[in-house]
């Protein structure tokens, strides 16, 4: 198993920044512990791609001690996209005691904010993590269709998510693919909004690691290729954390993801479990840079809200 970059006090800090119950910072690698650690992760650390927007550079790092500064140390409310939550996280896990390494993900285009077409080339990533001889399909940075929480490799087996939605993952192959063997099928992450609804895959991926050097080969396209959304969109997801409905929470329990605030472009939603309503819209790019800070935490240097100046994505 690797050893994490990050060393035993790194780590007590990343887990008080979370706020995970003091109870667990000294568990042994358990399920348990991993559910806690995706729900204080998913409600602490935001999506974001603001390095790609308000950055004088425009080019996202994903160095693992830029990262831990960037998130953990310099309490702006900061957090990442994918590569640099997840990368961060992986690393985390990995030093509490997991088997953990991470995946490359093909993950579909939206219409609409429906995912529909192809499985274009790779763009995403999770970790898989093995507990005593199960994998577990691990997301913390998918924006605000996460699962909520880590899901065991088994085909097929539905979890509810946020309100009425349900996930699941699949082992099938792609449309795509010429290869059609038992072996070359993939997991594919799935949702549907209702029990009578229709499945819908979301993304797909194999059991491949990735390693340092090919995330990043991916982040360059992610954060500047203009076929990238990435590159076309400003984007933050903050999810919501509460006392579980069971009365169960604390040093004796766990919170629960019970909704999700996002930021697109120049407009701030939300969803508390039901249909997504519009909150706020930004008309001015000081106005964006003001919801930020109030609707998701996120503060900005004076540096950062320059550098979006001149870029594409800019509000006037």
């Amino acid at each position: 198993m690797s050893l994490s970059v990050y060393t035993r006090d790194q780590i007590d800090q990343f887990l008080n920044h979370i706020q995970l119950p003091r109870k667990y910072h000294h568990a042994p690698p358990s399920y348990d512990l991993l559910k806690a650690l995706h729900t204080y992760m998913l409600a602490a650390v935001p999506y974001e791609n603001l390095a790609i927007h308000y950055n004088p550079s425009h080019a996202v790092e994903l160095d693992p001690q830029h990262l831990f500064r960037k998130i953990v140390l310099n309490k702006r409310g900061r957090g990442g996209y994918c590569m640099e939550d997840a990368i961060l996280y992986n690393h985390i896990l990995v030093g509490l005691g997991f088997d953990s390494y991470t995946v490359g993900v093909r993950t579909r285009l939206r219409d609409g904010g429906i995912p529909k077409g192809d499985f274009p080339g790779w763009v995403h990533i999770v970790s898989i993590v093995e507990i005593d001889g199960q994998k577990y399909h691990v997301d913390i940075a998918f924006g605000g269709d996460c699962a909520t929480l880590p899901l065991p490799l088994v085909d097929g087996l539905v979890h509810k998510n946020i309100g009425a939605q349900q996930i699941r993952l699949v082992r099938d192959w792609i449309p795509t693919q010429l290869k059609r063997t038992e072996e070359s099928k993939l997991w594919i992450y799935q949702y549907r909004n209702g029990p009578d609804m229709d499945w819908n895959p979301f993304y797909c991926f194999s059991l491949v690691e990735f390693m340092p050097n090919d995330w990043e080969v991916i982040n360059v396209f992610a954060s500047t290729s203009p076929k990238s959304w990435q590159t076309k969109t400003v984007i933050a997801i903050k999810f919501l954390r509460r006392a579980r409905e069971d009365g169960k929470d604390g040093e004796d329990g766990f919170n629960e993801i019970y909704g999700k605030r996002m930021l697109v472009n120049d407009l701030v939603k939300e969803n508390l479990g039901g249909r997504t309503a519009i909150i706020h819209e930004c008309k001015t790019e000081e106005d964006r840079v003001a919801a930020l800070d109030k609707y998701f935490g996120l503060r900005l240097t004076d540096d950062e809200r320059n550098a979006i100046r001149g870029w594409g994505t800019a509000l006037p």
